[in-house]
């Protein structure tokens, strides 16, 4: 099947020549072709040539998907498409391009293998996670008002989980460049949580009125990192996202809100991954 679907992207490449009188990819160097050809998905004949029926460009990046579950799963079923065209008759192209692009909106990237690293120090990450947020929460109820003892939870307590949770997995092997990016996203987002209590205290704001804030950063991480890694980190940045509003919605309890589904976010795929990795090794 493979070898089948290797034919089809082979013929789809020909067939995007012969529609928009280039190749898939130009550089100016075979390895930078090889870059665009693994990183990049083709401009649409469309863009190139106004010109192009709609059914054939959809053809030809069906079969140029770089999942080979994506494409034709062989040169007949092409071939198949093709009349259809020919004859008039709706193609199978156009009548699966929703569930096609869904499926590539949560698709895991080749970069998600790292996360095999991750798996049981994310886990790990769960339950610090959660028992700051716990901590703070009950903290606010005996009515522990001065700032100071949450930037000292939030940035010394945290950063010093931060500092071993990256010791660990050097421990592990060779630290990626695309974990190097994550981390930096990480690492900007507890600068951005320690300086939401400054923001508080320069507009005179009470301790824990900006902590909302905290769901929307934990968000966007998660949005970089489904970018990056797995589109189904969507799910975990739109969850985190409504779970600001619950937040602003219920202060009492906002960071148990934030902690559980934070920590959720983290411990689900944690646990995929560390089985991954498990069954991987044996």
């Amino acid at each position: 099947m493979i070898q089948g679907t290797s034919d089809v992207y082979s013929l789809g490449t020909i067939l995007y020549h012969l529609l928009t009188g280039r190749p898939t990819f130009q550089a100016s160097s075979p390895l930078d072709i090889l870059l665009m050809l693994r990183e990049q998905d083709v401009v649409p004949p469309r863009l190139i040539n106004p010109k192009v029926n709609r059914d054939l460009e959809m053809i030809s990046l069906r079969c140029l998907q770089k999942p080979t579950d994506l494409r034709y799963q062989s040169a007949g079923a092409l071939a198949e498409d093709l009349e259809a065209y020919l004859l008039d008759e709706p193609i199978a192209a156009r009548s699966g391009q929703f569930g096609q692009v869904l499926a590539r909106v949560f698709r895991e990237t080749h970069h998600a293998i790292v996360l095999e690293n991750w798996g049981l120090l994310w886990m790990w990450h769960s339950l610090v996670l959660f028992t700051a947020c716990a901590s703070t929460n009950a903290l606010h109820a005996y009515g522990f008002h001065d700032r100071w003892y949450y930037i000292v939870m939030w940035t010394l307590g945290l950063g010093t989980w931060a500092a071993v949770f990256w010791w660990l997995r050097r421990r592990m092997g060779p630290v990626t460049f695309v974990e190097r990016q994550i981390a930096h996203v990480w690492a900007s987002s507890m600068v951005a949580t320690m300086l939401l209590f400054f923001v508080e205290m320069m507009l005179d704001l009470p301790v824990l009125s900006l902590s909302p804030v905290l769901a929307l950063i934990a968000g966007m991480v998660f949005i970089v990192k489904a970018g990056i890694l797995s589109g189904w980190f969507y799910v975990q940045g739109t969850a985190l996202f409504a779970t600001a509003f619950g937040m602003a919605k219920f202060p009492e309890v906002g960071h148990l809100i934030f902690g559980a589904v934070a920590a959720a976010c983290f411990f689900v795929p944690g646990l995929k991954y560390y089985r991954q990795r498990t069954r991987r090794g044996r």
